[in-house]
This record gives structure tokens, C-alpha cells and sequence, in this order.
């Protein structure tokens, strides 16, 4: 393993801003990991942590194929994880909106820079990601209709589901969607938590990398099959809004079946604590999105469901 830094900007009053990577073998450019790029996405970088832990386990073994190399870079905004602040901590920008990148213009907009030229030459690339909304998701690997998507590639990661997902004009300005742009296939995994670490599906996520890896021929390791992936259409997505503001109680969780009719959660008036809206399955499905903060606004998406396969 290598350590180095692969972006830096001086600082006038902190320690130097600093994007630093982990490097296993060496040659051809086969894979580049990134995890956080907020800075509540401590199970992003959670999960880094442990696939650099597993990779030098590997490389120690000899498991890491001849000419390959593999980069993992565990978080792009250290700054932001500092102080806890999900985004930019001068001016609430969004590094993952700022993607290729001007490396003359607003500091934001300079790392994202930075950062793309280290890794846009990799043939494969994939971000711990977390969605904007918070709340717990089921696990599963997402990909941009670019045109230069390849579902047959997401499905080796042996996760659950496979969602496609058709880009809206701020999305041309993620990772992920340069990424593919620049002829690298790219991928998003999302685990089950953002700012609260989740073991299981930090490790089910490792180990999804990992299997890919070893199935790309990137690395020697015997994983897990996995499973039978499910390809679903963001636009598939059935959204259950709150339909009052006030506290919020789930009764379900990501990955549960539900049936139509079927009681997902309570909103209590936040003053009374009675009973100010019960929420319902419109459908039978899988529990795909959960809210988990305490209060929710009226009209905000809490649950998120894939409809039933009819497969």
C-alpha cells in the first residue's frame, strides 16, 4: 500500500486542506474507489476504512493481480468532516455538483478538479454514496443512462437491486456522471445509514467490491455469490409523502415486503403527541427508502417502495 496525497491547497489559519489516496499494486489504471464527500457521510467513510483494511490484507498475500492498480481515496472533504457540516464549510457548496471540475475557479470547483484528474483515466470507478434526502436505504448499486452504461457490469457486484437512474440537469455535474462521460464505467453503491455507521451493510458493500473486483480480475479472492440482482427503474420508485408535519414513527424498514393497505408509519403532533396522520402502502412492494430523522415537514417523500417484481 502507498500512501499520497493527490490534491492540497495551502491554508492560512488551519493544517492544509489535503485529498489523500491509498494505492494497492501498480500499471494499468483498473479501479478507483471514493467515499465521502460530505461531511455527514461518516458511513462512507466507514466503509473506505474497511476495504483499505481488507485490500492490504490481500496485497500482503500476493492477491492483487500483476499490472493492476487499485486506488481508494476514503474522503474528499475532510474540512467539511471536521466540523461536522455536510457541505463546503465556507459557502455550503456541494463538491459532488462541481464535477469535471475549473481549476481556476471557486474552491469547490478547484477540488473537484484536482480530484478528477487523478482518477478519470481508471476503467472502472465506483462512490460510497448517500442520497439527499436523509434516511436508510435498502443496499444497492445505481448507475446514470449516459448511454455508456453497462447493467451486465452492475450486476456482478451481487447486491440486491440495480437501479437505473435517467439524469435531471443537476445531475451532469456528479462523479458519477463525468465518470461515464470520460469512458469510465461508473458506479454508486448505497448502504443501508450516511451518518450513522452500519456494520452489516458497510461490510455487505465491501464485499460487493470485492467480488466485483475478483470477477473483473482485478484481485485473487474467493467471495460470496451474491444475489440475483433485481434492475429497477428510478422512475419506478412509489413515494409515500407525510401528509402533516410532526414527529415521525416507521413502522417498517428498508428491505421489508409490504402488501397494499398495509400501516408503514405515524406522524404525532409535536405539541400533543396525538395522532396527526397515518400513512398507508399504496402498493405491494419492497421497503426501498426510509426517512429517519424525528420530525418531517408535510409533503415530504418519507418512504420510498419498489413495486412487486411481476417476474
Amino acid at each position: 500500500m502507498e500512501r499520497t496525497t493527490l490534491f492540497e491547497i495551502k491554508a492560512l489559519y488551519r493544517d492544509d486542506f489535503r485529498v489523500t489516496g491509498f494505492s494497492f499494486g501498480q500499471g494499468e489504471k483498473a479501479i478507483c474507489i471514493v467515499g465521502s464527500m460530505r461531511g455527514n457521510e461518516n458511513q462512507q467513510l466507514y466503509a473506505c476504512s474497511q476495504l483499505i483494511r481488507k485490500l492490504t490484507e490481500l496485497e500482503a498475500k500476493g492477491r492483487i493481480s500483476p499490472d493492476r492498480q487499485i486506488l481508494v481515496i476514503p474522503c474528499v472533504n475532510p474540512y467539511s468532516m471536521n466540523i461536522k457540516k455536510r457541505f463546503w464549510t465556507i459557502d455550503n457548496t456541494d463538491i459532488n455538483r462541481m464535477f469535471p471540475g475549473y481549476s481556476l475557479g471557486e474552491t469547490t470547483q478547484r477540488i473537484a478538479a484536482g480530484v478528477f484528474e487523478q482518477i478519470k483515466d481508471f476503467t472502472y470507478g465506483i462512490q460510497f454514496a448517500s442520497f439527499y434526502m436523509p434516511g436508510a436505504f435498502v443496499p444497492h448499486v445505481r448507475m446514470m443512462k449516459t448511454g455508456f452504461e453497462n447493467v451486465e457490469l452492475a450486476k456482478k457486484f451481487g447486491l440486491p437491486y440495480v437501479v437505473l437512474h435517467t439524469p435531471r440537469p443537476f445531475d451532469t455535474t456528479t462523479l458519477n456522471y463525468n465518470w461515464q462521460i470520460w469512458e469510465t464505467q461508473a458506479f454508486s453503491l448505497y448502504t443501508t445509514n450516511t451518518s450513522r455507521i452500519d456494520k452489516v451493510s458497510a461490510k455487505q458493500a465491501v464485499d460487493a467490491i470485492l467480488n466485483f473486483m475478483s470477477k473483473q480480475g482485478i484481485i485473487r479472492y474467493r467471495g460470496y455469490d451474491g444475489y440475483i440482482p433485481r434492475v429497477i427503474e428510478s422512475e419506478d420508485f412509489v413515494s409515500v409523502r407525510a401528509e402533516k408535519a410532526g414527529f415521525f414513527e416507521a413502522y417498517v424498514k428498508p428491505g421489508d415486503e409490504v402488501y397494499e393497505g398495509q400501516l408503514l408509519a405515524h406522524i404525532l403532533d409535536p405539541y400533543l403527541g396525538t395522532l396527526r396522520a397515518a400513512l398507508f402502502s399504496p402498493i405491494q412492494g419492497t421497503v426501498a427508502f426510509v426517512h429517519d430523522e424525528a420530525m418531517t415537514y408535510e409533503s415530504t417523500a418519507v418512504l420510498k417502495l419498489f413495486p412487486e417484481d411481476d417476474l
